[in-house]
């Protein structure tokens, strides 16, 4: 028979156990936290490849709808979905057979617009500009409103974790107009997605395949 100190030992125990699982979750790094993500390359964006020691190297070019771009002599490279930094690398690596350690700078000269999706349950689904803070209820407005099929305690915000990456998280929107639960009405970032179900979503994955958001959006959004 369990006697008291045991059973005041157990219980102690499992709530132990459940504090650190409570923190082990808190401390998971989140996405939806990230203010300055840095800018990544995208279809029809022009960039100036300037060459500091060799300049007949440099050039303006435009990325191709397959994300390529045609360099001098070096050939094609694919630089859809990486910072300039990250292009800059990458050029100055597919030149390191041709020059010797080139110094290159990259100048972003055109860009696409920052945009945001709005889809489901909602008047106006569809892409939208971002311009200046907008948070995830202003995106809603925008878009022109739940419509009356909308569960809003089921809308879920879709955010680039990398080019192949989406991290999801469920937002409870009717918290956040009924009681001003203001911290959960997330700033929006460029290429964020937002989902208005009309049902009580299952379970769903916290990380998903981009290649999974034709499942919420249709290719016209994207």
């Amino acid at each position: 028979m369990v006697n008291r100190h045991q059973s005041n030992y157990v219980v102690a125990l499992m709530a132990l156990l459940v504090m650190s699982t409570l923190l082990a979750a808190a401390e998971q790094p989140s996405t939806f936290s990230s203010r300055t993500p840095r800018y990544r390359l995208q279809t029809s964006d022009v960039i100036e490849i300037q060459f500091k020691f060799t300049p007949e190297f440099t050039q303006t070019v435009t990325l191709q709808p397959d994300g390529f771009v045609p360099l001098q002599v070096a050939g094609e490279i694919k630089l859809q979905d990486l910072t300039l930094e990250e292009a800059r690398a990458a050029i100055a690596a597919k030149y390191s057979g041709i020059l010797h350690e080139p110094v290159i700078m990259l100048t972003l000269k055109e860009f696409n617009k920052p945009y945001i999706i709005v889809g489901g349950e909602v008047a106006k689904p569809g892409k939208l500009d971002l311009r200046g803070d907008v948070t995830l209820t202003d995106a809603v407005t925008m878009a022109g409103g739940f419509t009356p099929n909308a569960k809003q305690d089921q809308v879920l915000l879709f955010r680039r974790v990398n080019p192949e990456t989406m991290e999801v998280k469920r937002i409870n929107v009717k918290d956040i107009l009924d009681k001003g639960q203001l911290r959960e009405d997330i700033r929006l970032l460029p290429g964020d997605a937002i989902y208005a179900s009309k049902s009580n979503m299952a379970k769903f994955d916290r990380f998903m395949s981009v290649s999974r958001l034709g499942f919420f959006f249709p290719l016209s959004f994207r």
